[in-house]
């Protein structure tokens, strides 16, 4: 298991950091290097994008996992070194901190407590106001992904491939379901989704999975994108994207495999893309939109299906995940910048660089939008 992790860290650095190995080539030549990331294109900037803050935390956020939780008005964050922060998510001013053991994930709230999980495997509820602790459970696992919090339970997701419930009041294991694991996987977790107390969650043997929240029940489940290869690297069909549920679908997506929509209601795959990307699809303005693993932007029209644009603008700046913000589709890329892009035609209307770092996360909230870099800076951008 320990060389299967290493193993598999490897890959990942490899996959998303292929830059760095260029000035190991012995045979590179004069011609063009298509591994080589796409140097920025002049734009018409119609936009303006302004830091409201920043705040700097300790570590190295290599996966991108950390992210934050918000409350009301509040926001929570934690860090790799294990200092778990709450703030006024407006002008970013700190209420309180915990400081606990190394941290694995990012930052779960709702329902009036705070959930972490540190690298012993230990999933932490604290209190919103104070940063209490209120219970400490060992799941027996690495939790790699945030947690989804409901009005009575806690659902987190194993680097083993479990599907495990906490009581929100006394952490105790409700249920537990395992899936079946790859002999190869990306490093790395998809978090669950709770929607009308189902949960939709994808797994690393790229199958998506339907459980009851109460009782974890599997109600159905289906294949992502299938095996094809012969060996154990052509297989790796990792889905470390939590699903997008809207409208009665769901939107998954995999490593080396499918942009697939499944059908609630027939509880099947109603239509697929072949593709590879490790973000979730974002839908906005009547586009679906992903964020392909080389870093190629492709949309699809919602209503029809059929392909819309393709920007290659970015190839291979391994850029983070996209949202959707005021309208526009906002991601980050390896050199800390943060673009802004019209989800109708692929074209750039704002740029900024905000970091030295790269950017690994950005989220939307409340008409802000947030970032976090690979050194645990946090900005909040206007």
């Amino acid at each position: 298991m320990k060389s299967k992790k290493i193993y598999s860290l490897f890959l990942v650095l490899m996959l998303t950091s292929c830059s760095t190995m260029d000035s190991l080539r012995f045979w590179q030549n004069d011609e063009i290097d298509t591994d080589e990331p796409r140097d920025l294109i002049s734009f018409s900037n119609q936009k303006f994008i302004e830091i409201e803050w920043k705040k700097s935390f300790e570590g190295e956020n290599i996966l991108g996992n950390f992210v934050p939780g918000f409350s009301s008005q509040k926001l929570f964050f934690s860090d790799s070194q294990g200092t778990v922060s709450s703030m006024n998510a407006i002008d970013g001013n700190i209420l309180w901190t915990k400081e606990l053991d190394f941290l694995a994930s990012g930052t779960s709230a709702g329902y009036g407590i705070v959930v972490v999980s540190d690298t012993k495997g230990n999933v932490i509820a604290l209190t919103q106001d104070q940063g209490t602790i209120l219970w400490k459970s060992n799941v027996k696992g690495e939790v790699l992904s945030k947690a989804a919090v409901d009005a009575k339970l806690v659902i987190v997701k194993t680097n083993s491939g479990e599907l495990i419930a906490l009581d929100k009041d006394t952490g105790s294991i409700e249920w537990s379901y395992r899936s079946k694991l790859p002999l190869l996987t990306v490093r790395g977790s998809s978090s669950p989704v709770i929607i009308d107390d189902k949960i939709y969650t994808s797994f690393d043997n790229g199958r998506l999975g339907v459980f009851d929240l109460n009782s974890g029940f599997p109600l159905w489940d289906g294949a992502i994108s299938y095996v094809r290869g012969v060996s154990e690297l052509e297989n790796l069909i990792d889905a470390d994207s939590p699903p997008v549920v809207e409208g009665g679908l769901i939107y998954s997506t995999n490593y080396q495999g499918n942009l697939n929509i499944f059908d609630i209601a027939q509880q099947r795959s109603v239509w697929s893309y072949e593709t590879s990307s490790f973000y979730s699809p974002v839908i906005i303005k009547g586009m679906l939109i992903i964020i392909e693993a080389n870093s190629a932007i492709r949309s699809f029209a919602v209503q029809t299906m059929e392909e819309s644009w393709l920007s290659e603008d970015y190839l291979n700046r391994d850029l983070s995940n996209a949202v959707s913000f005021k309208g526009d589709l906002a991601f980050g890329d390896f050199e800390g910048f943060v673009h802004i892009v019209d989800p109708l035609n692929g074209k750039t209307v704002a740029r900024e660089k905000i970091s030295r770092k790269p950017i690994k996360t950005v989220l939307s909230r409340s008409n802000k939008l947030y970032a976090i870099d690979e050194a645990f800076n946090l900005f909040l951008i206007n």
